[in-house]
């Protein structure tokens, strides 16, 4: 038993996927989580509130989901577990990270439905908090559409993405980097955007399509910024990987069978 395990933390490829599979799963989680708060981009960063107008509805500014600060990260490790372990990899972390955030979820719901102390109810009432139980169960207690949107979503941009990868991999071998990983995630995100809002408010809360289609088209504007911004994030990663790592004889080697994985 210590023998296999052993051979399991010793060898450098296992450890770089478990590496990058535990942060994978570790950020898809906590976006989960975080995800119920809205924040406004512009005023967080000091600007003023854009005003964009969009079939109709509006305007918009950029007010999105504290998950946002995460996904893109998602979608980061996602390429570059495609980069090393091929489309097999990304599936295998992207299904186990999807039962996870359902475990989570299961737990929470639980969680949720236990009796409160009544000290503790009122325990922050100093702090403007009058009822803890309330406060806990509207952060933690998303919406069933929501979860359900925000999962199929997910798990339909990774397949996406992946295939997306691979197809532009196959054209370019290992070069144009930017490329594929650019490329894949803004066409799996162009689908995330719009998935889980008609799921999550056009099926389950009634909102009107052009209103669900303007959101997700600002959601979208944000999240190929984003994807942009971090290509150079993305060379930094490889370089680390390939030359302090792993090595170029075997980086190239898990790169090759990644192909035909």
């Amino acid at each position: 038993m210590s023998t296999t395990v052993h051979s399991v933390t010793s060898n450098k490829a296992n450890r770089l996927f478990l590496f990058l599979g535990g942060f994978f799963i570790t950020n898809a989680l906590a976006a989960e989580m975080i995800g119920v708060k809205i924040f406004s981009l512009e005023e967080t960063l000091g600007f003023t509130n854009a005003q964009i107008s969009l079939l109709g509805e509006g305007p918009f500014s950029f007010q999105l989901t504290a998950g946002v600060l995460l996904w893109p990260f998602v979608f980061v490790m996602t390429d570059v577990i495609n980069e090393y372990f091929g489309k097999k990899g990304v599936q295998l972390l992207s299904y186990t990270a999807v039962g996870l955030i359902i475990y989570a979820f299961i737990m929470i719901f639980l969680a949720i439905g236990l009796s409160p102390a009544d000290w503790w109810i009122s325990s922050n009432k100093e702090a403007g908090i009058p009822d803890m139980n309330t406060a806990f169960q509207k952060i933690f207690g998303q919406g069933l559409w929501i979860i359900i949107g925000s999962l199929v979503a997910f798990l339909v941009g990774q397949i996406i993405d992946v295939i997306t990868f691979q197809k532009i991999k196959a054209k370019t071998g290992e070069s144009k980097l930017w490329l594929r990983a650019t490329g894949s995630t803004l066409v799996s995100q162009f689908i995330d955007s719009y998935i889980v809002l008609i799921i999550a408010f056009y099926i389950g809360a009634d909102w009107s399509l052009p209103l669900v289609l303007a959101i997700g088209t600002v959601n979208y504007i944000y999240k190929v910024s984003v994807a942009i911004l971090l290509t150079p994030a993305l060379y930094g990663i490889h370089y680390l990987i390939d030359e302090f790592y792993l090595g170029q004889e075997l980086a190239h080697q898990l790169k090759k069978e990644a192909q035909i994985t």
